[in-house]
């Protein structure tokens, strides 16, 4: 009986935008177990796309009022569901899938066997195509890579990103956590990933992360540029937060390094370029590059675009100047979406996961229960 309940699980949660893949070996299965309390995963598959009060989703899943609020309560402190709080009202919930979800909500409540399954787990992404985690996220230049006569959009700014914003939280990086719990990885800053507004409000709410003021995530960036960090905010013009990430330990940056041509499966408007007439081989924008995109030869820097992701590491620190972004031709920019909101659409109906007729029939559904659930 208990199986079903996470097998009912990991349907569900395979049917929301950033999928779950099933495995051979169960791995899924595991990391649901250590993850849901039965109780935990009975209520989860009852949760939408569309946030809902308790009173809502305890009609769906035939429970006590009073029992689902408390329910939805402790899963949203265990970072396993999205919990939104308006001024004056009931909370809502709504579903949250599994990358880019509530996985990284584990920070700080990792163990070894829980971070052994999910490296045994992470190659199933890779197999349906590591670009299904990918668009959830895209790659801006850091701030000194950028050219004063370069074209670049106010979305495209880490900077700017910030400022858009007033309220602040960091939490660690749970790439390099992991990679630190299996005793391997690197010594780049743990305490690193940015959020911004409601999603850093939930970070400090469940304890995840610390508030900061807007000049701490404007030196946090500007450390991040100083040790080689890849900027990477969600695939939209307006973020929630902006990871700082490491081709070591980066499970998003270690699944595409594996590709021949990760250029092509990432969202990024710049591409680097290289004057080898006044390159002098001295290899810094190796050491900076996180996605072996550049090597040497007759001591000289060779630049391999097929492996460029724009990020700018290799630009803000070339001594001779023989590196710079440029901005990609109209026809290959990126779309970038408005919000979260249409990230995911997006995502959902790419990969098949979310129809014209599955969004419309959940909108129905959610309306219908309103209307009938007890006030």
């Amino acid at each position: 009986m208990a199986t079903d309940i996470y097998e009912g699980l990991a349907q569900h949660l395979d049917g929301l935008p950033g999928g779950f893949p099933r495995t051979e070996s169960g791995v899924e299965i595991r990391i649901l177990r250590r993850l849901f309390t039965s109780e935990f995963a009975k209520l989860a598959v009852h949760l939408t796309l569309i946030p809902e009060e308790p009173r809502v989703i305890a009609r769906r899943a035939k429970i006590p009022v009073e029992e689902a609020a408390q329910r939805l309560e402790e899963m949203f402190k265990k970072g396993l569901i999205v919990g939104v709080y308006p001024k004056n009202k009931p909370p809502l919930y709504m579903a949250l899938q599994f990358l880019v979800g509530f996985w990284e909500s584990q920070v700080d409540r990792l163990d070894r066997e829980l971070v052994q399954d999910f490296e045994e787990y992470l190659p199933s992404y890779n197999n349906i195509g590591i670009s299904q985690v990918a668009g959830q996220l895209r790659t801006i230049p850091v701030g000194k890579s950028i050219s004063t006569q370069a074209e670049v959009m106010l979305y495209e700014r880490a900077e700017e990103l910030v400022r858009a914003h007033k309220t602040f939280a960091v939490s660690n990086c749970i790439c390099r956590q992991e990679m630190r719990i299996m005793g391997k990885g690197c010594d780049k800053p743990e305490e690193s990933c940015l959020s911004f507004g409601t999603a850093a409000k939930t970070v400090v709410r469940t304890d995840r992360g610390r508030a900061i003021s807007q000049e701490e995530a404007l030196a946090i960036l500007r450390r991040a540029e100083e040790a080689g960090l890849v900027l990477q905010p969600a695939n939209a013009k307006k973020v929630l937060f902006i990871c700082t990430c490491c081709g070591c330990c980066c499970g998003v940056l270690r699944g595409l390094k594996r590709d021949p041509k990760p250029a092509s499966l990432v969202s990024t408007p710049f591409v680097a370029s290289l004057n080898p007439g006044t390159c002098k081989g001295c290899g810094v924008c190796i050491k900076r590059c996180q996605m072996e995109a550049i090597s040497l030869a007759d001591k000289k820097a060779v630049l391999d675009l097929n492996r460029c992701i724009g990020c700018g590491l290799c630009v803000n620190t070339c001594p001779t100047d023989s590196l710079s972004l440029l901005r990609k031709p109209k026809a290959k920019q990126p779309y970038v979406p408005r919000d979260i909101i249409e990230t995911h659409i997006k995502l959902g109906k790419t990969h098949g996961k979310l129809g014209i007729g599955k969004m419309v029939g959940m909108q129905v559904r959610s309306k219908l229960d309103r209307l009938l659930a007890s006030k």
